[in-house]
């Protein structure tokens, strides 16, 4: 299931507290992303038919939640960019964060504590 950038933006917010209405997810991202009602109507529309979230119906209004996961669509984006840019392989993605930002030295530790207990475990 492929979501757009617009759309990852309002699963954010029903991945951070769900059921929301239209207009609680309008209160939220209206003023920091300059959207209008009919907007985010869209997004929940294209994320209802590609079975992101499910509505229900609270009297004259729908509230949302997500059926996609926050772990899932993570798992499937970053998938995406490893295979689109990098031939599904982790190296040359860390190689190229390491040229373009530099790595802290927690970074640095992190990754390496990763690749030891990888290690282990073969």
């Amino acid at each position: 299931m492929a979501v757009s950038e617009a759309e990852a933006v309002v699963m954010e917010v029903l991945w951070h507290q769900a059921p929301r209405s239209a207009e609680e997810i309008l209160a939220e991202l209206g003023p920091r992303q300059g959207w209008q009602e009919g907007t985010v109507k869209s997004l929940l529309n294209r994320l209802l038919k590609k079975k992101a979230v499910a509505a229900e119906r609270d009297g004259r209004r729908y509230l949302y939640t997500p059926l996609l996961s926050r772990e899932k669509y993570v798992s499937q984006e970053s998938k995406g960019l490893l295979d689109r840019l990098f031939g599904g392989r982790v190296a040359p993605l860390v190689a190229h964060f390491s040229e373009q930002r530099k790595l802290s030295k927690r970074d640095v530790a992190e990754l390496k504590k990763l690749l030891q207990e990888l290690d282990d475990e073969h």
